[in-house]
């Protein structure tokens, strides 16, 4: 629509409100066009963008592959905008680049994981709703006398008084711990094979996730992590054999391992040993009278058992090596309790890395565990103490 004489051009410069229609009537006709054709041609060669934050709801767990996932949480890719599928576990935490783990993936890795773990399929696992919770618990050491820490049934006569006895009650404190970890992956894998880079990392973090919260429930110290078996105040420490050499096994060594369960647990229990004891497993022998024989293996032609008086075993690099107390262990990880406080969430920084082209991911998730009990307990009879968690002593 030109203007085609100077009476018009006049009218529009004194009529503002025309001026204004003609202006948006040319960007129509002349600029819409070339908009919406740039606008196409971009569409075509771009790579899909995900929704960002500002639509009208989050969509948190719809991502279709965990590497569309990570490719979200990547701030460079994202020039800086939050995808509205993500969620942040608290109201700083997506400012610093870290986000929850969507449900789904949170689910594969916790499988992967199970898989690969000895102690959580076992324990005690439960949601922790603050940092720092406590759970009742009963305080029983000995049953000598009564059961439960004080209670007591006793005979009584017609008409006799009835005595009174209670238990004795104690307190778990369990406090949120810190597990960390990262990884890095070249830009290149990230940019162009979302496929490759998924099945590697929920590998690795669900491998890592596994291998790092088994050696805390198994050896931990307490501090700063959780209490493990191996330093618990309910730990049993079975002597050696008088005379028995430096970093052996016998089979009297696994006799009074199973002598000193749990009674309760016998059916739960698994053995855990270091992958150094299986030659001395292997090796084990009974002496009957002036002869002997295999106990474990009478031949290697097929695979060795996987068990030890009708309990399973589980080699784990987790155990201690061969000769220290931890080597071998008897354990009912049905007394371990693990208290599940924050899900997993990632980060990604391109800049750790930046001279190297690569990304950084790191993930943070925070939980504690400790054993059910805080002593072994002294039966009813005999003097030899009993427990769900039982080890070998040293054999130096």
């Amino acid at each position: 629509m030109p203007i085609k004489t100077q009476a018009e051009l006049e009218e529009l410069l004194t009529n503002p409100k025309k001026f204004q229609d003609y202006l948006e009537a040319f960007a129509v006709e002349r600029i819409g066009p070339v908009i919406k054709t740039e606008m196409a041609a971009a569409l075509k060669t771009a790579p899909p963008r995900l929704p960002m934050s500002g639509g009208p709801e989050p969509l948190e767990g719809n991502f279709k592959k965990f590497g569309e996932y990570l490719r979200a949480i990547h701030p460079i890719i994202n020039r800086g905008q939050v995808d509205a599928r993500l969620k942040v576990s608290s109201e700083a935490e997506g400012g610093a680049g870290g986000f929850l783990v969507p449900t789904e993936f949170v689910a594969n890795l916790l499988m992967l994981s199970l898989e690969q773990a000895v102690v959580r399929p076992r324990a005690f696992v439960m949601p922790m709703p603050s940092s720092a919770v406590k759970i009742p618990a009963v305080r029983d050491t000995t049953h000598a006398t009564n059961v439960f820490g004080g209670v007591a049934a006793y005979w009584t006569a017609e008409s006799g008084s009835v005595t009174e006895s209670n238990p004795i009650f104690r307190q778990i404190g369990l406090t949120a711990k810190k597990l960390t970890g990262y990884t890095t992956v070249s830009n290149e894998l990230l940019a162009d094979a979302a496929i490759s880079l998924e099945a590697l990392l929920i590998r690795m973090f669900g491998e890592a996730l596994a291998y790092f919260e088994d050696d805390a429930f198994i050896a931990g110290t307490g501090a700063g992590q959780p209490l493990g078996i191996l330093n618990c105040p309910a730990l049993i420490s079975v002597a050696k054999e008088s005379g028995q050499a430096a970093t052996t096994i016998v089979s009297e060594n696994l006799d009074k391992m199973f002598s000193r369960m749990l009674p309760t647990s016998l059916n739960r229990a698994v053995w855990l040993a270091h992958p150094d004891t299986f030659p001395q497993l292997a090796a084990l022998s009974r002496t009957v009278g002036t002869g002997g024989s295999a106990v474990w293996m009478t031949n290697i032609a097929n695979g060795p058992p996987s068990i030890i008086h009708g309990r399973p075993l589980i080699l784990t690099e987790k155990c201690q090596t061969l000769g220290t107390v931890g080597d071998i262990y008897f354990v009912d990880f049905g007394y371990y309790i693990i208290g599940d406080r924050q899900a997993m969430t990632m980060a990604a920084s391109p800049h750790v890395r930046f001279t190297n082209d690569e990304t950084v991911y790191r993930f943070v998730e925070r939980l504690d565990g400790q054993p059910w009990l805080d002593s072994a307990l002294t039966p009813r009879h005999g003097s030899n103490t009993i427990s769900p968690f039982v080890a070998l002593a040293t054999r130096s």
